[in-house]
């Protein structure tokens, strides 16, 4: 659980090693995949103690053949945009990133958490 932008580097090192005990295979054939799971996760987290309520909670999960980053706040008011009319260096572009760094990018909401999940390959 995250409840502020100064405990992103926590959340770097967890994913790292979520990763190296959820994979099937070693960590140097997941190629590119830790890294971009990682900027997926520090933009999303980031989006959720910025703009969501806390605690922002992150979790990692495993299909057959995907892995799934799930980061959830308490904020049901609102829903996750793209920010499509800002300028460039506006900022507000961490949902344009995990769309083009993961192979989906959705969100749901339940009575309490609202969760955008984004999935990666295991190979």
């Amino acid at each position: 659980m995250l409840d502020s932008a100064d405990q992103l580097r926590i959340l770097r090192a967890g994913l790292i090693e979520a990763l190296n005990e959820h994979a099937t295979a070693p960590r140097e054939s997941l190629a590119d995949i830790p890294d971009r799971m990682i900027l997926v996760a520090t933009e999303l987290a980031t989006n959720a103690i910025r703009h969501g309520r806390p605690p922002t909670v992150i979790r990692l999960l495993r299909t057959r053949d995907q892995f799934v980053l799930d980061v959830a706040d308490h904020d049901l008011a609102t829903v996750p945009e793209l920010a499509d009319t800002r300028p460039v260096n506006a900022g507000g572009r961490g949902l344009h990133l995990a769309q083009a760094l993961a192979l989906t990018v959705g969100w749901y909401a339940t009575d309490t958490t609202k969760h955008i999940w984004a999935t990666f390959p295991l190979t």
